[in-house]
């Protein structure tokens, strides 16, 4: 059987089943956005890791070193936010062409990296017969009854995003069509390659109880939700006239024939958290949330009971977010 035959999350299932015995009591291996390491009485140490490869995750012609150093870190540290936790280290593992990289690309590069001044510790560095390769992990810590899982929702939760849908998606569309930098494609590019960690979010969201389960967006709602549901064991109805898409994509996609809606569910790399929330203080909860950061959570749909699947106002439509292999 090829990996293509049972995909990405087929070959972690596969993966998982092998090791599952081997994981001490206590500790949380596959399954969320970070690994649960206990730290002390009270509080867990999170790690997650993530490899990015030139012409899978990002095209070096198309991408600044200071870029590419601050984006491999910042997705990283999302998965931190996702589980309610506080970054505290990283470690970098960096493989180079030995042509075509020079010093003050990896001098840029380290400046975007120290963009978040989270202490690297180390890592290692080789050389790489083909393109860039970027390996990072990062420990955060947590309060052990502050961290959040996938695995929480409920029937009749609220469900939320921490911030708008599709910029990402739509930067790549417009760096791959060269279309000209107006103010709003520009502001689309950067979200693709300067996406913003919601760490405030994630720790704030970790601090209450009524949120109940807790991931970032990078594959697209449409994939990342169907974690949660499935490892939830509920459904969900989303609304997609709910969605939070910006004015700049409203905009350029109205000027490109391009489907907001499309690249809002299916786009990816937006990196805002994507939680459920329980209704009965919602109202309390969001206007705390917006006291402190400026703006809403975006509720966008419900939890039912039911089979884990995705119902788009109503209805079963194909939606999926990105997929390897």
């Amino acid at each position: 059987m090829k990996i293509d035959e049972i995909g990405e999350f087929g070959l972690i299932g596969r993966i998982a089943a092998a090791f599952r015995p081997l994981i001490p009591t206590g500790w949380e291996g596959i399954g969320d956005d970070c690994a649960v390491i206990p730290w002390s009485d009270d509080r867990s140490m999170v790690v997650t890791t993530d490899l990015l490869i030139e012409n899978v995750h990002f095209l070096r012609d198309r991408i600044s070193a200071y870029d590419l150093g601050y984006k491999d870190l910042a997705v990283n540290l999302s998965d931190v936010a996702a589980m309610g936790a506080t970054p505290a280290a990283t470690f970098l593992s960096l493989g180079l062409p030995a042509d075509g990289v020079g010093v003050e690309w990896c001098d840029r590069f380290f400046e975007g990296y120290r963009s978040f001044g989270v202490p690297l510790l180390g890592g290692d560095t080789t050389v790489s017969p083909q393109g860039i390769v970027v390996n990072v992990t990062v420990l955060g810590i947590a309060e052990n009854d502050r961290i959040k899982r996938r695995n929480g929702a409920e029937a009749g939760d609220l469900i939320v995003v921490t911030g708008p849908l599709g910029d990402s998606a739509a930067g790549l569309q417009a760096l791959l069509a060269d279309l000209p930098t107006t103010p709003e494609i520009a502001a689309l590019i950067e979200a693709h390659h300067r996406p913003r960690p919601h760490l405030a979010e994630g720790e704030w969201l970790g601090r209450e109880a009524d949120v109940h389960a807790l991931m970032d967006v990078s594959d697209g709602v449409a994939s990342d939700l169907g974690h949660i549901l499935r490892a939830s064991g509920v459904g969900a109805e989303i609304d997609t006239a709910s969605l939070p898409i910006s004015d700049r994509l409203r905009k350029t996609a109205t000027e490109q024939g391009w489907k907001p809606l499309k690249l809002a569910l299916t786009g990816g790399e937006d990196y805002v958290l994507l939680g459920t929330v329980a209704p009965v203080r919602f109202e309390e909860l969001q206007a705390r949330f917006t006291a402190r950061f400026g703006r809403p959570l975006a509720v966008i749909g419900r939890c039912v009971a039911g089979p884990a699947e995705i119902r788009y106002d109503g209805k079963p439509l194909d939606f999926s977010g990105f997929k390897h292999f």
